[in-house]
């Protein structure tokens, strides 16, 4: 599954990646090498954090399942019970 980013997302990232050249390499780089930089990074690293993202939501969701008879759980037959 390739990892597609929006428009203005993709805008914002290339502008980040020059500005991280510019205050921390010794030289800048342009819109075409940091659109290539951010090319590299979602095909090569994008994947395994994607991955990472997807297990941790289900295993957060696998938590709230399991706790769900707990936060669900009504008694049942308890209507002469009250009276």
């Amino acid at each position: 599954m390739a990892i597609k980013l929006g428009k203005e997302t993709e805008e914002r990232l290339i502008t980040s990646i020059r500005r991280y050249f510019d205050a921390n390499m010794d030289e800048g780089i342009g819109d075409l090498r940091a659109r290539m930089l951010l090319d590299f990074c979602l095909r090569e690293l994008g994947p395994s954090i994607y991955n990472q993202a997807i297990a941790d939501a289900q295993s957060a969701m696998q938590e709230r399942i399991a706790e769900l008879d707990v936060h669900c759980y009504e008694h049942e037959f308890s209507y002469w019970s009250k009276k």
